[in-house]
């Protein structure tokens, strides 16, 4: 698993950015075809498929980074001190998958995240 870090925040204009492509749920039929693809697989224009399939890509990419913002975030909570219900560092590990390293880098992620009002700076 690869180091936490942090989306770039869209105000600093440090990366050119895309605006990721919609995420929508595919259709329950669609998940019994593992040839679809977020209908990617309908577009014949080999143009439009890399436009659409490169939205998608970079849609995953904020969706991931988001995701995990909100991982360390929450890993933080779970392991503040002041709280009756505090986890220990092997339990939070446990819980996401991680290894315990890993899971102090996350609280530690999750801190400075809210410290900062969930978004990296």
């Amino acid at each position: 698993m690869s180091e936490p870090q942090a989306a770039p925040h869209p105000s600093t204009g440090s990366e050119r950015r895309l605006k990721p492509a919609p995420l929508l749920f595919e259709p329950a039929d669609a998940a019994a075809d593992p040839e679809h693809f977020f209908d990617l697989e309908s577009i014949e224009d080999p143009g439009e498929l890399l436009a659409r399939s490169t939205e998608l890509a970079l849609a995953f990419r904020v969706a991931t980074d988001r995701a995990m913002e909100f991982q360390a975030m929450a890993a933080a909570q779970l392991a503040d001190p002041q709280r009756f219900d505090r986890l220990p560092l092997a339990m939070i590990a446990e819980r996401a998958e991680w290894t315990e390293d890993y899971a102090r880098k996350m609280v530690e992620f999750g801190e400075e995240l809210l410290r900062h009002g969930g978004r990296s700076q």
